[in-house]
Parts: structure tokens; sequence; C-alpha cells
């Protein structure tokens, strides 16, 4: 099968634009967090005398962060347009490899950033937070994972690779912003348990409760669909090697990453492990989830190791 490597081109052009629009949109974040205008608090009994009335969602978010938060969407566009074109140029999924599957999560956790940015204005506040490892990623997958379109790997042309691999890219993108969302939680911790006395950034913050029910709700949402993942590689894998499990290294840390998850979905519903310990480990499950698609792809052999996916 030929390649159009006009497409291919094209995909390689918008994946540098894409970073560039979302390197723009860490400075109008980062501007969001110097300069715009902290979040009044909020107070019990709004409406009486002397009593601050609570302020408006949509007054939390100055205009530096509505800019980042349309350079975001539009960096999101272009980035679909990475994916849409690598696979017209193939003719194929465009998830075939490491390159285009790392690309892939990083479009979900933007795209789960975005409408959280919408439905939950002050989300926009961790913007900077979310969109650095975003640009630094995009970079390092371009540097280091990079493979010219082709077509795919015998052991790829299956119909699960859409069910399968397309659930795994949703989940571990659903989870990279709710593990981020986990860290700044605990930050935000730390900075009230100075009574604010912190940096001017880090005052800004969203709230240890938004952060929270961040983490939360966005791991709630990818917990499923990575489960139905995992499900769907064992069926995979009894078509394609006659077993359904066999503890290959991929297959291992997939499962000890469902673990961890439902651990940190538990320990919400725990009395103890609310709230830090809780947090704790749903960063732990992104480390696990770093290190399933890193270590066990690049350095680890296995059965996966044709095609860096999951």
């Amino acid at each position: 099968m030929t390649v159009d490597q006009s497409l291919a081109d094209l995909s390689d052009t918008l994946f540098s634009i894409s970073v560039a629009l979302y390197s723009v949109a860490v400075v109008a974040f980062c501007a969001q967090l110097a300069f715009g205008r902290r979040p009044a608090q909020q107070l019990v009994g709004a409406g009486a005398p002397g009593v601050a009335d609570p302020v408006p969602a949509a007054d939390r978010s100055s205009r530096w962060g509505q800019v980042g938060v349309a350079l975001t969407a539009l960096g999101a566009v272009v980035h679909t347009g990475v994916l849409v074109t690598r696979g017209m140029a193939a003719d194929r999924l465009p998830w075939g490899n490491m390159y285009e599957f790392a690309t892939a999560v990083v479009l979900v956790g933007v795209v789960s950033f975005v409408v959280l940015s919408v439905r939950m204005p002050p989300v926009r506040d961790m913007g900077a937070f979310v969109l650095a490892p975003v640009v630094l990623s995009l970079v390092a997958i371009g540097l280091f994972l990079y493979a010219e379109a082709g077509p795919l790997v015998a052991a790829l042309r299956s119909s699960w690779l859409a069910v399968h691999v397309s659930s795994a890219i949703l989940g571990f993108g659903v989870f990279f912003v709710s593990g981020i969302a986990s860290v700044l939680y605990l930050v935000r911790l730390r900075v009230d348990a100075r009574g604010g006395d912190a940096s001017p950034v880090l005052a800004r913050l969203p709230g240890a409760v938004t952060l929270d029910r961040v983490a939360h709700r966005t791991a709630v949402f990818g917990f499923p669909i990575w489960t139905f993942a995992v499900i769907a590689g064992a069926i995979w894998a009894e078509s394609a090697w006659g077993r359904f499990w066999g503890w290959d290294p991929k297959e291992t840390w997939a499962f000890i990453a469902w673990v961890v998850y439902a651990g940190y979905l538990h320990a919400r519903t725990t009395a103890g492990w609310r709230g830090r310990p809780a947090a704790w480990v749903n960063v732990v499950g992104l480390a696990v989830m770093i290190f399933n698609l890193l270590f066990v792809n690049m350095v680890s052999t296995g059965l996966h190791s044709y095609a860096g996916v999951s």
C-alpha cells in the first residue's frame, strides 16, 4: 500500500502548528495566573449585611484565561487534523505505533481539559499546569517517538484495533487530566495549610474542592473506559494468540493500572482515605500509566513490542 506523502507532510506540519498554539496558550494561562484577579472568597450567608455575595463563576476567569481556552481549543482542532491527515495518508486508523498512540492520548487530555474549562470556569486557572505538560509531551513525542506514516504491521490488521486501542487512548487521556488535578490538589492543600502564605501564582490555583472534584469526576469517567480496554485486549489476545491472558509486560502493567484506579475510587469512599491519601493513589495511577507507555514499550520485551500500543 502506498502512502500519500503530501498528506503525511501536512500531518507533520499540523503537528508543529499545534505545538506552537499550545505554547502560546501556556503563555496566556501564565498571564492569567500572574495578572488575573484573585477569585474573591465565597462566604456563607450571601446577601446578609456586611457579607460578600458569591462571585459569579463567569467573573472568576480573566480575559487571559478566556484567550488561553480559545487557543487551546484551536490547538485541539489542529491537533485533530494531525491524526486525520495521517490516517488518510496511510489509509488506516492513525494509532498503529507509539508516535500516533501518544499523540492521540495527549489530544484526548487536551479535549478533556477544554470541556472542563467550559463547564467549570475556575478550572481555567489550572490551564498552565495542564498545557505545559502537553507541550513537553508533544515535543518529546516528536523528537523520540516519531515514525514515518506507513501501513500497519500484520499483527495489528484487525477490527479490534479500533475497539481496544481507541478505548485505551480515551482512558489514558482522561486519566492524564485526572492525575494533574490530583497533583494540584496536593499543592493546594499545602498552600491552604500555610494560611495562604504562598506565591501569587499558587494562590490563584482553583480551590481544593474544585481540584478534588475534577480529579474524581475524570477518574470516574475514565475507569470504565479503561476497564473495557483491558477486557477488549484480552479478547483480541485470545483471537490473535490463542489465550486471553499471558502476563505479558504490557498486559500486566495495564492490569496494575486498573487495580490502582480501582483503589483510588474505593479510597474516595473510605473513611480515613479521603482527601490527601486518595489523591496520592491517583498520582501513582498516572505514574503507572506513563511507565506502561514508555518503559514497558521501549525497554522491556513482549508481544506488544512490535507496535508500541496498548
